[in-house]
């Protein structure tokens, strides 16, 4: 059996060399390319021969039929993680170290007390939907819009960064998993990338107007607080197509897009595919 091992400083510094929309040069061994850098938040884009075996930490990764395959981290993944190919009798390891980020602390007053401390009598409704989001993201599909290069949905003034805690009110929330992008109520909110539109939902007690959108192995978006949503569930959409305007229904002082990415129930950062805007 061949056995391949790159250090994990190399594989580091490779993808620090790649921009959101480079693939890489290839590593070496099975692994013939990876794009993205490897961080907390951050989602990964691998290639490979086709028919190769493909695990992070003893996961198997779905592996399309031209040889593509995702991972992403979460924002609180510290590594590393082991990436094992194997295809016939050749195998290939590489370790990942995740680099290190500083998260921000945001402080939001104004935000309706309700939406802070929810009343008892909408625990249920929360749990429903809750329930309606995580089927949704569990969405396995064969699409291929996560190789596209990503675009921003809307652009605007970036008021909410991922992975910032969160103090609505005075009370400490959970930590941030979007970005948030101040623009006036109705602009247009464009696909990113390609997919099929898996949850559409007026108003969530939380998020208000809400959508997800399946770009494939288990890689979707969410837009949340939009006051217009024009797409339906089933429908698919092409990269730059039109699928909502901007709200500030849910939980929002003012009109804005967060803008969400995610791979099955890890939430990731969406900066880590279109860079800063």
């Amino acid at each position: 059996m061949k056995s391949t091992r790159l250090p994990a400083l190399s594989l580091l510094l490779l993808a620090w060399l790649l921009s959101p929309a480079q693939a890489s040069e290839a590593p070496g061994g099975l692994l013939k390319a990876l794009r993205g850098e490897p961080a907390p938040g951050a989602l990964l884009i691998g290639e490979t021969i086709p028919g190769t075996e493909v695990r992070l930490d003893g996961r198997r990764l779905t592996v399309t039929g031209d040889g593509y395959f995702v991972f992403g981290f979460g924002r609180d993944d510290e590594g590393p993680a082991s990436l094992h190919l194997r295809r016939n009798d050749d195998s290939s390891t590489y370790e990942i170290t995740l680099a290190a980020r500083q998260w921000d602390i945001q402080r939001i007053e104004g935000v309706p007390q309700r939406t802070v401390t929810p009343p008892a009598e909408a625990l249920a409704r929360i749990s429903r939907e809750a329930g309606q989001v995580t089927a949704a993201r569990n969405t396995d599909s064969t699409l291929t819009g996560f190789r596209e290069d990503f675009i921003w949905p809307v652009r605007g003034r970036i008021t909410g960064v991922y992975g910032s805690q969160r103090i609505f009110n005075g009370e400490p929330r959970r930590p941030h998993y979007g970005v948030d992008i101040a623009a006036p109520t109705g602009t247009p909110i464009q696909a990113p990338a390609s997919g099929q539109v898996t949850l559409v939902h007026d108003d969530m007690f939380y998020s208000g107007g809400t959508l997800i959108i399946d770009h494939g192995l288990g890689v979707s978006s969410t837009y949340l607080h939009m006051s217009e949503i024009l797409v339906a569930e089933g429908d698919v959409v092409a990269q730059g197509d039109i699928i909502g305007k901007v709200g500030a229904t849910g939980r929002a002082t003012g009109p804005h897009l967060c803008w969400r990415l995610n791979w099955y129930q890890e939430r990731l950062d969406p900066r880590s595919l279109t860079g800063d805007m």
